[in-house]
């Protein structure tokens, strides 16, 4: 009788501890998988500054036209003030240009050249409204001007949609 004790608390503890050891492993998995499964943050990149006040787009520096390697800050206002909008409203659109909002969800990078390995000068959050400049010969690329600050880059085609006034 006791050598059946024996077997039965030997049984009983190799499947008890099989039992624990699966059940750690699959918790363990669960939470793994279910912190895996949210969406990670929005990234900052180095030349972005988080909006402080929406009178720094006045102060913004200006891209240089000739050579394009002055540093560009990224000021995006998230609530436009009504005073800019009466500002953008009257301002004059050159020839074959016209307003856009980004589509795309995360936003666009501007860059100085239309090339995915240009340099990247700035960039346009979703929903912000640019001005579409020309679009190149193979449709690949569009140059864009952001109102009210004058900074001008290309941003890659298909990404933006008209705006109807």
């Amino acid at each position: 009788m006791n050598r059946l004790s024996g077997v039965f608390q030997f049984l009983l503890g190799f499947f008890l501890g099989i039992f624990l050891l699966v059940g750690g492993t699959a918790s363990l998995a669960y939470v793994v998988f279910a912190r895996m499964n949210a969406n990670p943050e929005k990234p900052t990149f180095a030349e972005e500054k988080p909006p402080e006040t929406t009178a720094k787009a006045e102060t913004q520096p200006v891209v240089n036209k000739e050579t394009k390697t002055q540093p560009v800050e990224e000021v995006v206002a998230k609530e436009p003030v009504i005073e800019e909008e009466t500002e953008e409203e009257t301002e004059d659109l050159p020839d074959g240009a016209y307003r856009a909002k980004v589509t795309w969800s995360t936003g666009l990078s501007v860059r100085s050249q239309p090339d995915l390995n240009a340099e990247r000068i700035g960039g346009v959050e979703y929903d912000s409204e640019v001005i579409i400049l020309q679009t190149t010969a193979d449709g690949d690329w569009q140059q864009v001007r952001l109102p009210n600050s004058q900074q001008e880059g290309w941003v890659k085609a298909g990404n933006v949609e008209k705006v109807e006034q």
